[in-house]
């Protein structure tokens, strides 16, 4: 059982949002992960929204677009890898599916933006996974210095975990040998699981240069590169590290090796530094790029700071008891205290951020996934990528600084065409400067947009910092031609569109974005240290 927010001996600590106070080493050595078939091949059910994906407008740019495929029959999958995909239950490809496989299997390299929630990590695993196969694995000795073929990077552990699981999934009877490694666990633990194969690597940043730079691992046979979170990964935060990674004298020069960067949200400048790691790549936008999950309900309410816990408990009264609800706070004390009065409260929270050891942010996640705890506090360290299965409700106690990262937020609910509900707190006095862009999300989304948004909107001095636009916005900075379609498909490999869908950018969108969180993010996301 997680630890409760009551219980957590390190209520007393001093919020370090952005500090740089180096941890001890860590002693944590996590569970074995499950062999039984069923919990390997549990997913998140598809919802009654699943078809319309058939709807979202796709488009591809680049030289050469590939072909879509309508099926996964048509992916041309290695067997071992479709027999996987069947016992997984996916029935049908999604639209970043249907265009990322074909686009990954003929070794284009490629940046994607697509929804939360929308299938990306399969996008790339199952393509990879297929052509390890089918080109042969390299030979791994069963100790010193490991050399994988393939290294997927994420933001912060849990995801680096979930990964990681699905990859295990699709490799399931086959001979790849599948390892992640993050911070906040025992060096010796993960160099042990290292040195029995690593055929495909999973890792945040941190623990991935400290694995490289003492020796047991060689990027020398990188065939795929893999920046999940791709407009985190490539920030301030963590920019520094990916160019470490990618500037390493072993590491393949691109073209050598297939680079593939996958998010929900793609700032112009962000397009732009990554542009230098991809060569001749396709952009592959779909649906809204940056704009919000549209199975997602979105509810904002101006709530002043003082009354925003009775307004919570409120809500959480008005709702069946073991719904899960998950609620983001800006800071890491926060989370705690909150997390606390909510347990005082009657009701089973947990909290996840940053400072809490990776043993209790691992337990958290797992009482809040089993439902031991119904509601689960977070800082944004759990905004990005995690697949939290029935997750009914999110609320932004805090709104975020940045609108890429409200997208993310409110993308935990509402996944694989299921729907879900967002309520955010609007506190005048903190607010303003993300009003407009918050409503531009409510806007093309189809949401209600509140009259005091409206009015603070109008009077904001603030501008927009995200990455949303009319259509496609945020859509790929280079010029040239762009093939468009349905998440069908079929229209995809015969229309032309020059000018894109939706081309002009609203006044209060331009400056293209803040990166998803700026430099600061990285200390509560991931540590750069082990």
């Amino acid at each position: 059982m997680g630890h409760f927010a009551r219980e957590c001996p390190n209520a007393e600590r001093v919020d370090a949002e952005n500090g740089d106070d180096r941890p001890a080493a860590a002693d944590y050595v996590p569970p074995e992960p499950s062999q039984d078939e069923e919990v390997i091949f549990s997913t998140i059910q598809k919802g009654i929204n699943f078809d319309k994906y058939d709807d979202i407008p796709v488009e591809v740019s680049g030289n050469d677009p590939c072909r879509c495929i309508n099926s996964f029959g048509e992916a041309d999958l290695y067997d071992s890898i479709g027999e996987n995909v069947r016992r997984a239950k996916y029935d049908k490809p999604t639209p970043v599916q249907k265009y990322g496989i074909p686009i990954v299997s003929a070794g284009r390299d490629l940046m994607a933006c697509a929804q939360t929630g929308s299938g990306k990590t399969a996008a790339f695993l199952l393509p990879i996974l297929s052509g390890l196969l089918r080109d042969g694995l390299q030979s791994s000795a069963l100790s010193g210095q490991q050399c994988p073929q393939c290294i997927v990077v994420s933001p912060t552990r849990e995801l680096a975990i979930q990964i990681f699981d699905e990859a295990r999934k699709f490799s399931y009877k086959t001979m790849i040998k599948c390892v992640v490694i993050y911070g906040g666990t025992k060096v010796q633990h993960q160099t042990s699981m290292v040195d029995r194969g690593c055929n495909v690597l999973v890792a945040t940043p941190g623990r991935l240069l400290h694995f490289i730079n003492s020796g047991m691992i060689s990027v020398e046979k990188v065939k795929y590169l893999v920046l999940d979170e791709a407009d985190r990964m490539l920030d301030m935060g963590f920019g520094p590290d990916m160019e470490k990674l990618v500037n390493n004298p072993a590491m393949p020069k691109k073209g050598e090796r297939h680079t593939l960067m996958f998010s929900a949200t793609f700032p112009n400048e962000v397009q732009e530094r990554a542009a230098e790691y991809l060569d001749n790549y396709l952009f592959l936008t779909v649906g809204r790029v940056g704009g919000a999950n549209s199975d997602v309900r979105q509810v904002v309410v101006e709530v002043p700071q003082a009354a925003k816990k009775d307004k919570l408990i409120e809500i959480l009264q008005s709702q069946p008891e073991n719904d899960r609800t998950l609620v983001f706070t800006e800071t890491k004390r926060g989370a705690d205290f909150l997390a606390s009065y909510l347990s005082q409260s009657g009701f089973p929270t947990t909290s996840i951020h940053g400072d809490r050891e990776q043993r209790e942010r691992e337990e958290a996640l797992n009482d809040f996934k089993r439902n031991r705890a119904s509601v689960l506090v977070a800082t944004s360290v759990a905004s990005r990528g995690l697949d939290i299965p029935a997750v009914k409700h999110v609320v932004n106690f805090d709104l975020p600084s940045e609108i890429d990262d409200y997208v993310h937020r409110i993308g935990r609910t509402g996944r694989c065409g299921n729907t879900g509900l967002s309520t955010s707190f609007y506190n005048p006095e903190k607010d303003a400067t993300i009003s407009r862009a918050l409503i531009k999300i409510l806007a093309d989304a189809h949401q209600d947009v509140p009259e005091f948004l409206e009015n603070v909107a109008d009077s904001a001095i603030g501008t927009y910092h995200g990455n949303t636009g009319g259509g496609f916005g945020g859509r790929d900075t280079r010029s040239g031609p762009r093939r468009g379609g349905g998440g069908g498909g079929n229209r995809g490999n015969r229309d032309w569109n020059s000018g894109g869908q939706g081309g002009g950018q609203e006044s209060w969108n331009s400056g293209g974005g803040g990166g998803g969180g700026g430099g600061g993010g990285a200390a509560e996301d991931e540590e750069a240290w082990d």
